[in-house]
């Protein structure tokens, strides 16, 4: 078995990652991961089944309703997601990742929050028979959905958009003007940026993660679930609006750019 240090497991995190998971569950997640790649024959795949494990324990804790359970219900969430962090990292150190890992990951991680929602949702129902339990529920459902669909669909268009015919290759009139028509970002944004990206902190700060977070975590370990659900909610959709009013601008300079490109007329010898 290889010996890995626990620089070569910070190696292999993500470059650009959520707050929560850079600060509160990587420090806890990369030193589990050299733990386990160091002295156990686990593989990605059974830490997934093991992170679903959890979060199936955590949903049965949220469906009890009551003040001690919530609490455990958000301890095994959490412990849950830090494995879920832990697979990656030993499927990119090991070098044993595969499409079909990748799938069974994001398919039980949906799975998880879905289950978590109707058991939050439905417990905390049960227990005070107040209908908004029920609407906080389908709410998480479809904010899990949009974003677990929105991000995907927009970097499958970009990268359509990336990808150009010979006539646009760097050099090329064309590509020139498109890169003039660019818009450049404030000098404050620009800083702020860098200064995340230093930490390997995304410019997204409340991403599905951080929204799942509050929802499953903060909301049953202070009791203000429908508060704390819906401001993290609000500020989901405001972060998914500003990152879809990007890509439209970058989608407008695109087309203005192709519907400028000039028509060439085909030579003589071609023509019938």
């Amino acid at each position: 078995m290889a010996t890995y240090s626990l620089e070569d497991v910070r190696a292999v995190c993500k470059q650009r990652d959520a707050w929560w998971t850079v600060l509160l569950v990587d420090p806890i997640a990369v030193r589990l991961a050299w733990l386990v790649a160091n002295r156990t024959p686990f593989t990605p795949n059974q830490i997934t089944l093991a992170a679903f494990a959890l979060g199936l324990g955590s949903a049965g804790c949220f469906a009890q309703a009551t003040a001690g359970w919530l609490a455990l219900g958000a301890l095994l969430y959490h412990l849950g997601f830090v494995l879920d962090c832990v697979d990656g990292k030993i499927a990119r150190l090991r070098g044993t990742g595969s499409p079909f890992g990748a799938w069974l990951d994001f398919m039980l991680d949906r799975v998880r929050d879905g289950l978590c929602a109707l058991a939050l949702a439905g417990g905390q129902y049960a227990a005070t028979g107040q209908v908004a339990y029920l609407w906080l529920g389908f709410a998480v459902l479809a904010l899990d959905m949009i974003r677990y669909l929105n991000g995907p669909q927009i970097a499958k268009a970009r990268r359509k958009m990336v990808t150009r015919p010979e006539s646009e290759q760097p050099g090329r009139p064309e590509a020139a003007g498109r890169s003039d028509r660019t818009p450049a970002a404030p000098s404050w944004y620009l800083r702020v940026r860098r200064s995340l990206l230093r930490c390997r902190i995304r410019m997204h700060l409340v991403s599905g993660i951080e929204f799942q977070m509050a929802t499953f975590i903060v909301g049953p370990l202070t009791g203000a679930i429908i508060p704390v659900t819906a401001v993290a909610g609000l500020l989901l959709v405001a972060f998914e609006c500003l990152i879809i009013y990007r890509f439209w601008k970058s989608t407008r300079g695109f087309t203005r750019t192709f519907a400028e490109r000039p028509t060439f007329a085909p030579p003589a010898e071609m023509k019938r």
